[in-house]
């Protein structure tokens, strides 16, 4: 599994990961290119979106990512991850999304870093509600008939589902609740790739 690593909150996502894979598997952090084609999942970090796009385009890792998520490589992305990954940004002309989730997002919609909260969340298939971190975070504003939700806030999306892709607003690595990194690790074992035939 590849962690994203050029900004936010890498080494949170990687003690998370590694506490629901209980050593079944590695985690690696991922700075630059070649790493990516050898990972059976993905995970794109929050941060700061254009910074992590510009670095994603300087290495080649972006289009890594878009390779891998077209080979059906599971990808969890996170707050500014989701980003980073929708087809759309409201009002955005700083950068180019990679255009994997068919989702339209709006940046810092519950406003700036001083109005961040937590809020318990009912999300599709969890018994008991989510209590969520949200920095600074973006909502998803818009979705295709493709695309699953999994939680809202009023009309906004915050957790949806495409496939291997699974966009969060809010940042699952910031609480002990390790259902959505569970999640995660059961859409890998449901995806039987050869990492080495990509």
């Amino acid at each position: 599994m590849g962690i994203i690593a050029f900004q936010g909150d890498v080494s949170e996502h990687v003690q998370a990961m590694e506490r629901v894979l209980g050593g079944e598997g590695s985690v690696v952090e991922v700075r630059r290119g070649g790493i990516v084609p050898g990972c059976d999942g993905i995970v794109l970090p929050g941060g700061e979106s254009t910074t992590i796009s510009r670095h994603l385009a300087r290495t080649g890792v972006g289009d890594e990512v878009r390779g891998a998520s077209e080979s059906g490589v599971p990808i969890m992305a996170t707050c500014a991850g989701l980003i980073v990954i929708s087809r759309e940004i409201v009002e955005e002309t700083r950068f180019h999304p990679l255009g994997l989730m068919d989702v339209r997002v709006a940046r810092n919609a519950f406003g700036s870093q001083r109005e961040s909260f937590e809020a318990d969340i009912d999300v599709s298939g969890f018994g008991s509600p989510y209590c969520a971190v949200f920095i600074r975070a973006p909502a998803v504003v818009g979705w295709s008939r493709k695309v699953e939700v999994l939680a809202r806030i009023e009309d906004a999306a915050v957790a949806v589902r495409q496939n291997g892709l699974l966009g969060l607003a809010f940042h699952p690595e910031l609480t002990a609740d390790g259902r959505f990194h569970e999640m995660f690790l059961d859409m890998i074992r449901e995806v039987d790739i050869d990492v080495g035939d990509r």
